[in-house]
């Protein structure tokens, strides 16, 4: 599994990187997680707002700080 988190690095991107971080271990998941932080390549995936999240590709949140619970249920689905 492969998570995207797409930001420039502000304090709210770092909160989910965070947070994804302790949904993964909450699951017992092993995932490569990248941080996106180029302006250029974050627009060219379609993420106008900030934060945004990619789980195996697939945009799955754009400008919303997930909680962890809500975190574990993408997860849990994806």
């Amino acid at each position: 599994m492969k998570i995207e988190i797409m930001g420039p690095g502000c304090p709210r991107c770092q909160t989910l990187e965070s947070n994804v971080k302790e949904a993964l271990e909450q699951l017992g998941i092993d995932a490569e997680v990248e941080k996106i932080t180029e302006i250029g390549k974050i627009a060219a995936r379609g993420v106008l707002s900030t934060p945004g999240l990619a789980i195996d590709g697939k945009i799955l949140s754009t400008g919303k700080l997930l909680t962890v619970e809500e975190l574990k249920t993408m997860l849990k689905q994806g």
